[in-house]
C-alpha cells in the first residue's frame, strides 16, 4: 500500500485496482473530481458521503495538482509539423 504526501490518498491494489482512494473509503479521487467538476458544491458532497470530511477533498484536489504539476508533455514529429 502506497500513501502519497497527504496521506489521506493511498493507492492499494486491493482496493479498485489501485485506483487511488482516500483512505479508509472505497472512494477513488477520481470520483469526487468528477463529482466537483459536475458542480457538485462541498457540502452536497459531504452531505452524500458522511465518512467524508473537508480535508479529504482538500487532499483529492492536492493529489490531483501533483499529478499535473509533474506531468511531461512531449510533442510528436506530427504535432510540430502542424505547429510549424
Amino acid at each position: 500500500m502506497h500513501m502519497n504526501s497527504s496521506s489521506r490518498i493511498i493507492l492499494d491494489p486491493s482496493v479498485l485496482a489501485g485506483k487511488p482512494i482516500i483512505q479508509g473509503t472505497r472512494i477513488s479521487v477520481d470520483q469526487i473530481l468528477d463529482l466537483l467538476g459536475s458542480g457538485w458544491p462541498e457540502s452536497s458532497i459531504l452531505e452524500e458521503y458522511p465518512g467524508l470530511e473537508r480535508e479529504d477533498i482538500l487532499a483529492c484536489i492536492r493529489y490531483a495538482q501533483e499529478i499535473i504539476r509533474s506531468e511531461r508533455v512531449y510533442p510528436t514529429f506530427h504535432e510540430e509539423k502542424i505547429a510549424g
